[in-house]
């Protein structure tokens, strides 16, 4: 991923580029092996029923949860949540995964305040049925990673906070009372109220603090948000009190206080309202002490936070009703599990799973913690969903095998009957917060990331990436190629960031599709123009609607071209769909970065090209023209 302050750029790769005279490489932190403070009583947790019954032996969530309540000393969490920053800010390739977990209460004060950092694989989320019944007096930061090439966020990944207050306290100089949320993609902000200032791009730091970000959803903010340097970012249905620097692409849905629509000067997308959402699950504590997972219901023509009029509604599960997992259980266990009708809970920590986990039954629930991560290790796919409705997969990450896979996450059969449990609009099956890997950890290999066939699926804040860094990397090595294919009617994508695939990264061909807003970066490392051509034209487009399809909508796609290996590569268009009435593209820009690679048109053959000597953005705000 590149990013940008001012239209200046800096790649992600392993190289160094050069942006108007300033040599930035990707950053890379040396870790410190630390010992981990281990929390009193936080590996085992005790589990109620419905009625607050006691349970018949407590429920293990496994060493990498820590669980903190207000009883503990501030000194004491600091030194746990320090431990874990320690460990994880350097540790982007890693196997450690983390959830810190806080009960309802109050946490740190304004005289003696909670401040840490969130670094890989962590998880950072409230207990209570409503995000302000967790309240941190302090703040919770990501900051930029420094070497000798600069300060930049470009690589921070894979990391999100939810579900709590912060009553930003603490800091000197310019950190003072400012909640820092400096990360680029996979590293969402949901369910929480900042009180104070909130900045997306870390602008204490020397050098040029580049960010390339990022998601909010169902959130507020009682101050003007920082967005600085961050290329791209989606908020949906939150509440904003003011928004800086739109850059390239900022898109809000559902938002009061955002930014009027501008586009493409300054390049805000407004919608008044996400045309289809359902809110990610989340773990709480009831005020019997239980553990129990709230789901969120569906919501059409959502705006501002499902919480600002009281509790999210939804449907509350005991924790009793899953299958708590851990790394190494099996996959027929697991699947034995959800065939008897269990949901699924998979604790922190990466599971090889040579068959795929399967998902047959109509409203379950799989939830991660800590950014859970499947690897399917036999070539097969990951985990499938039946063709039912009401079906939530949240919080997870899928790293392709080194054995090619034809998919790594399949929801729906190709080929559904219309069964009483077919998915519907009122009760969709839903995707939030899940992350794919085509290499980066190791190496890997699959045709397709994830293939969505069932009908209303929403699919939130979801980012598939070819890696560009990393361990197995190379046009030949980590081959992948198309990162998501819709085949499923009356889909819903809010936050869809698709990046580096060898042919169309992105295949929309059910009917009545709406995407608000899409991130996307071509390949870097194509060879030649042979090896990146088809039918006649150049390259791949990014985003591409089947022929057939005669009812399609998307608002706010930016896709931006880098290619590092042969800078005289070009591609055709970065966006291609059927002209016809039905089929409507709002708001569209294409970039090309560091003076390697052409996109020759943004849509269809319109829109003016983008070149090493014209970085543009070129941009087009309605396809067909009106």
């Amino acid at each position: 991923m590149l990013a940008v302050h001012r239209g200046t750029a800096v790649a992600r790769g392993g190289r160094p580029v050069s942006v108007r005279g300033t040599r930035v490489r990707r950053t890379r932190l040396a870790g410190l092996a630390v010992a981990l403070a281990v929390v009193a009583g936080s590996t085992a947790v005790g589990v109620t029923g419905a009625a607050a019954k006691p349970p018949s032996r407590p429920v293990d969530l496994g060493a990498n949860v820590k669980v903190f309540d207000p009883s503990m000393s501030t000194e004491h969490i600091q030194s746990v949540v320090d431990a874990v920053a320690a460990e994880q800010v350097p540790n982007q390739f890693g196997r450690q995964r983390y959830a810190l977990l806080f009960k309802p209460g109050v946490y740190g004060t304004p005289e003696h305040p909670l401040r840490f950092q969130v670094g890989y694989y962590t998880e950072v989320a409230g207990l209570g049925r409503t995000p302000d019944d967790v309240t941190i007096n302090g703040a919770v930061n990501v900051y930029n990673q420094c070497d000798a090439g600069g300060c930049i966020a470009l690589d921070n990944f894979w990391r999100s906070m939810s579900n709590l207050r912060i009553n930003a306290a603490g800091g000197e100089g310019c950190q003072t009372a400012t909640e820092f949320w400096a990360v680029s993609q996979a590293a969402p902000l949901r369910r929480v109220d900042v009180q104070g200032t909130t900045s997306l791009m870390d602008y204490c730091t020397d050098g040029p603090q580049y960010a390339s970000g990022g998601f909010i959803a169902d959130s507020a903010f009682s101050k003007s948000v920082v967005n600085g340097s961050q290329q791209q970012f989606y908020t949906r249905d939150s509440a904003l009190h003011g928004w800086s620097n739109a850059v390239w692409n900022q898109v809000f849905s559902g938002v009061t206080g955002a930014p009027a629509q501008s586009f493409p000067d300054p390049a805000y997308t407004t919608l008044a309202a996400t045309p289809a959402s359902r809110e990610k699950p989340y773990l709480y504590v009831d005020g019997h002490g239980a553990y129990r997972v709230l789901v969120p219901d569906a919501r059409r023509a959502s705006s501002g936070p499902s919480w600002e009029k009281g509790p999210t509604p939804g449907r509350s599960l005991a924790l009793s009703s899953f299958y708590v997992a851990r790394p190494g259980d099996s996959v027929a266990t697991i699947n034995a599990a959800l065939s008897r009708g269990k949901n699924l809970l998979l604790t922190p920590g990466v599971y090889d799973v040579p068959r795929t986990i399967k998902v047959k039954r109509a409203h379950t629930v799989v939830l991660g913690l800590g950014l859970a991560t499947l690897v399917p290790t036999r070539g097969n796919v990951a985990l499938g969903v039946a063709d039912v409705r009401g079906v939530d997969v949240a919080g997870l990450t899928v790293d392709a095998g080194a054995r090619q896979s034809p998919v790594l996450m399949r929801i729906g059969t190709r080929h559904a009957g219309h069964g009483r449990n077919r998915p519907a609009a009122a009760d969709p099956t839903a995707l939030q917060d899940v992350f794919f890997r085509i290499g980066g950890p190791h190496p890997g290999r699959a045709r397709v990331s994830l293939e969505v066939n069932s009908d209303h699926t929403v699919l939130d804040d979801i980012w598939a990436w070819r890696a560009d860094h990393g361990a197995g990397v190379g046009w030949t090595r980590n081959t992948a190629a198309t990162g998501v294919v819709v085949n499923g009617d009356d889909v819903t994508a809010t936050g869809l960031f698709v990046e580096h695939y060898q042919k169309y990264d992105t295949i929309w061909r059910g009917e009545r599709g709406r995407t608000v807003f899409y991130q996307n970066e071509m390949p870097y490392d194509a060879p030649n123009q042979a090896a990146w051509r088809h039918d006649g034209e150049n390259g791949y487009a990014a985003y591409k609607v089947a022929g057939s399809v005669r009812h399609h909508e998307a608002w706010g796609l930016g896709s931006y071209i880098y290619t590092n290996v042969d800078p005289t590569l070009h591609a055709t268009n970065a966006f291609e769909v059927p002209t016809r009435p039905g089929v409507r593209l709002h708001d569209l820009s294409t970039v090309s970065l560091n003076k390697a690679g052409t996109i020759d048109h943004v849509i269809d053959g319109l829109g003016a090209p983008v070149t090493p000597d014209h970085q543009g953005p070129s941009t087009v705000t309605e396809y067909p023209a009106p």
